[in-house]
């Protein structure tokens, strides 16, 4: 009983070497692997589909344009940008305003008001 309480601790470590470890092959923990990024979206159907999503209801968009997705920064999912001439709450048209979109799994997920650091003013854009 004493030899197995002794030799319990060291057997215990044996299950949880990492793939540096210097144990043999079958002892070391599996790598996980990085899972694929998705492909790209299609912005313009998806933008199409949300377009409740994308704009408050009484703004009447009219001239919507997209960019080209690109990989987001950090994580698995994809950024746009969406550029359309909107009126304002209270029916006033306020010209054009740009946003910039998150896509994850095929469905826009945040907008939010394009500011500079999303260099939204340097993308092409295509109309919707």
């Amino acid at each position: 009983m004493a030899v197995l309480a002794a030799t319990a601790p060291a057997l215990v470590g044996c299950g949880f070497a990492d793939v540096r470890s210097p144990v043999p092959e079958f002892m070391r923990a599996r790598e996980t692997e990085a899972p694929l990024p998705e492909p790209p979206p299609n912005v313009k159907r998806l933008v199409h589909d949300q377009l409740d999503f994308m704009f408050a209801a009484n703004s009447n968009p009219q001239n919507i344009r997209v960019s080209a997705p690109h990989h987001e920064v950090r994580g698995l999912g994809w950024t746009a940008c969406v550029r359309a001439e909107v009126n304002s709450a209270t029916g006033k048209a306020i010209g054009a305003e740009t946003w910039r979109i998150s896509i994850e799994s095929g469905t826009i997920v945040d907008r939010r008001r394009a500011g500079a650091e999303d260099n939204c003013e340097t993308e092409s854009y295509e109309p919707l």
